[in-house]
């Protein structure tokens, strides 16, 4: 499976490319994420709870950056394993790209495989879910690094900024 897009992110370059690479801002991101520990400047380990169609698991796997060339581009490549539901591997290329107003346009292009009973869901149900998670992602990382959402986050009290992260 192929997944490309885009996302407009109104902050500059560099504040996206260290948010990028904050596991705190990752894990209130990532859809599903119960834990995201950085062991290396280059690698992190997480625990991420998902639901494809009737299969829900969760996946412990690990994370690696590769290719880096801050603040403008990287490659990220993972592997998870969700025991009886399979297991999940793939990568991305990640660029970011000054766009007007000081904003950056962060453009993305991943591959990703699946086996065991989630591969057995058919490729539409994956590939409609991927770009679901993908979109909620991207959402969530632009509201945590455009900096009015970062200081109303702040600003917030615990349960509000709970409620604020996907």
């Amino acid at each position: 499976m192929e997944l490309t897009g885009a996302q407009r992110i109104e902050a500059p370059r560099e504040a996206v490319w260290q948010a990028l690479n904050d596991p705190d801002i990752l894990r209130q991101c990532i859809p599903g994420c119960q834990e995201l520990l950085q062991s290396s400047p280059t690698s992190f380990t997480a625990r991420v709870v998902l639901k494809i169609g009737p299969v829900k698991a969760t996946f412990s796997g690990a994370v690696t950056l590769s290719d880096l060339d801050p603040p403008h581009r990287y490659r990220i490549a993972g592997e998870g394993q969700g025991g009886v539901a399979g297991f999940a591997r793939g990568g991305a290329d990640v660029r970011l790209e000054p766009g007007e107003d000081g904003a950056t346009l962060l453009t993305y292009g991943a591959q990703a495989q699946v086996g065991g009973k989630i591969a057995q869901l058919g490729a539409r149900l994956i590939d409609s879910t991927s770009r679901k998670l993908a979109g909620e992602f991207f959402a969530a990382f632009a509201r945590a690094v455009a900096p009015d959402a970062r200081e109303s986050l702040a600003n917030a009290s615990p349960s509000a900024a709970d409620e604020a992260a996907p």
